[in-house]
């Protein structure tokens, strides 16, 4: 059985979701884990697909029920996690899961699979480029935009805790060593 895991984590803005999507097209045997969130879709998301969306009564009901990997309340009453039956359904296909998932959830998953994981930390070149890819999305209020950029110097003080660390400056050469330091993992 192929029970491995690749978390990639990252500070919002620092591209983890465009390399975990180019990564989704290379490896046949990697398959991306959907984590839960109770905030509302987006209008290009798809549930299933981005996240699996839960009210936030339905997101506290899995909590009390254990049926979390790891979770956290990011902002108020806005949850993100993983499901444990999401790594069994991936696990039971014979398929190595990836998940794309915040900083602090990242180090709970590597706490709990240990060495049949590696963790990698995607990190910006600097806080101005940061501040403009967020600004880019065209998805963040002046307020919201001022809370991801507070929570991702927080998030940025943990990248010592990762298995390796990536400098997102060229998005191919990102890639590149992403996928080297996977192939190198799971063989």
């Amino acid at each position: 059985m192929n029970e491995k895991l690749i978390i990639i984590s990252a500070p919002s803005g620092a591209g983890k979701t465009t390399i975990v999507k180019q990564l989704l097209n290379s490896y046949l045997n990697l398959e991306f884990s959907v984590s839960a969130c109770s905030r509302p879709k987006r209008e290009n998301e798809t549930s299933g697909k981005d996240y699996y969306f839960l009210s936030v009564a339905e997101f506290k009901t899995k909590i009390k029920n254990d049926e979390f990997l790891e979770w956290e309340e990011v902002y108020k009453n806005q949850f993100y996690g993983t499901l444990k039956s999401e790594i069994n359904r991936i696990w039971s296909k014979g398929n190595f899961v990836i998940f794309d998932v915040d900083v602090i959830g990242g180090l709970n998953i590597k706490k709990y699979y240990k060495e049949k994981a590696l963790a990698i930390f995607i990190k910006p070149p600097s806080q101005k480029v940061l501040k403009e890819r967020l600004k880019g999305r065209l998805t963040e209020s002046n307020e919201s935009l001022k809370k991801r950029i507070e929570k991702a110097n927080y998030e940025l003080s943990f990248a010592g805790k990762f298995d390796k660390i990536i400098v997102n400056d060229e998005l191919k050469t990102a890639v590149r060593e992403t996928k080297e330091s996977i192939f190198e993992f799971l063989n």
